[in-house]
């Protein structure tokens, strides 16, 4: 894929402006991120954790679910600890995600400690439609040096120590350097209400990318509508909902049918069925064009990334979904750092020996009881 200066890039908002800048920036110099991949949550958690033990100054986190479990207790008594040394502590945790997860005790333990504690979104009866716009982010920065993000939230289902074998397979980052100042800022105009400020940019090959602005309502929708026109060579995406707008899956369609290597990762055993319903009613499209579906059958599958011709990548909390696209509050990672690239790809190709890809031909044989609740579902995609 062509290399852009992100920074052009992302002052543009209009797709064929987003595609002209693609195609003329062509060199870039890498900015000092240092990237970290997860793919185990008890790895991450650990991280996490000696981040939260030694902050000398703030811990700011996000998150879309905090179980009251042990895991979630776990973050409770170390950021409590560290309010308790006189650190700011700002925890922004959304209403409706939590919603069944979290607990009275969780609130008042972490407010009597004094960590700064915000809902997001908690149900009003005059403001009901805002409760369908969720904060899906998922964002730890420590002292404004070290941030994390992705796809794991706060629970014990990200746990191999807790919850087993099944627990689920899902992607994180951690990173150092000018993105994180950028983090800090994001982290800030959201926790003060400023949910469509977009900071200035600086870096030149990595962006931290929200889907809501003044001037871009689908933001994400443009990025990877531009992307997808321009891959050469192949498109690996792995994400738990597949339930895109019909102009995304025409750009796929468009990639494969040029003889570009489009594959999609999606999981066999799913938390939201209805989702993995309405998924199935566009596959048949897509394969006819030569898009290749894969179902992960470990466990449930709940990573969030792209990868595009080894040098452009994305990881993040934002699902190729209606939700994520036009609803949700999301934060990703859009970066041509080429060794995270090739990690990214090398997970994905490590996810592929343990999936199955769905042939058409069984495909066209699922039973009319299926092909019914997958148009159902897809009928309703973007309340999913």
């Amino acid at each position: 894929m062509k290399n852009i200066e992100l920074a052009q890039y992302f002052s543009l908002f209009e797709e064929e402006k987003l595609r002209n800048a693609l195609e003329r920036n062509r060199n870039f110099e890498s900015a000092d991120n240092a990237f970290e991949m997860f793919t185990e949550g008890d790895d991450l958690y650990k991280a996490m954790l000696s981040s939260i033990a030694i902050a000398t100054h703030s811990v700011d986190l996000e998150s879309y679910i905090f179980a009251d479990d042990e895991i979630g207790w776990i973050f409770v008594e170390a950021l409590a600890e560290r309010a308790r040394m006189g650190i700011r502590v700002r925890v922004h945790i959304d209403a409706a995600g939590s919603l069944f997860w979290v607990s009275r005790g969780i609130e008042n333990y972490l407010k009597s400690n004094g960590v700064m504690l915000r809902w997001f979104h908690r149900w009003n009866w005059r403001q009901p439609w805002r409760y369908n716009h969720r904060n899906h982010r998922k964002v730890l920065i420590i002292d404004d040096e070290k941030a994390f993000l992705g796809g794991f939230n706060i629970h014990r289902e990200n746990s191999l120590n807790v919850y087993g074998e099944k627990r689920w397979r899902d992607t994180h980052l951690s990173f150092r350097g000018p993105l994180v100042h950028t983090a800090t800022q994001l982290f800030e105009a959201f926790w003060c209400g400023r949910r469509h400020w977009f900071p200035h940019i600086d870096a030149n090959d990595s962006i931290l990318v929200h889907n809501h602005t003044l001037t871009c309502r689908h933001r994400l929708r443009c990025i990877y509508s531009a992307a997808f026109a321009l891959a050469q060579k192949y498109i690996y995406i792995t994400t738990p909902y597949f339930v895109p707008d019909s102009h995304t899956l025409q750009k796929l369609r468009e990639a494969a049918k040029r003889g570009v290597d489009v594959r999609l990762l999606v999981p066999r055993k799913s938390d939201m069925p209805i989702a993995q319903w309405a998924a199935g009613n566009v596959y048949a499209g897509l394969m006819a064009t030569g898009v290749k579906i894969y179902e992960y059958l470990p466990r449930v599958l709940h990573a969030k990334t792209v990868v595009i011709d080894d040098t452009w990548s994305m990881v993040g909390t934002a699902n190729m979904d209606y939700r994520s696209f036009f609803i949700n509050y999301e934060l990703n990672l859009l970066t041509q750092d080429v060794d995270l690239s090739s990690r990214l790809k090398q997970q994905y190709l490590t996810d592929l020996e343990v999936s199955e890809l769905i042939m058409p031909e069984a495909w066209g044989g699922r039973t009319w009881k299926s092909r019914v609740l997958e148009r159902m579902a897809f009928i309703v995609k973007r309340w999913l």
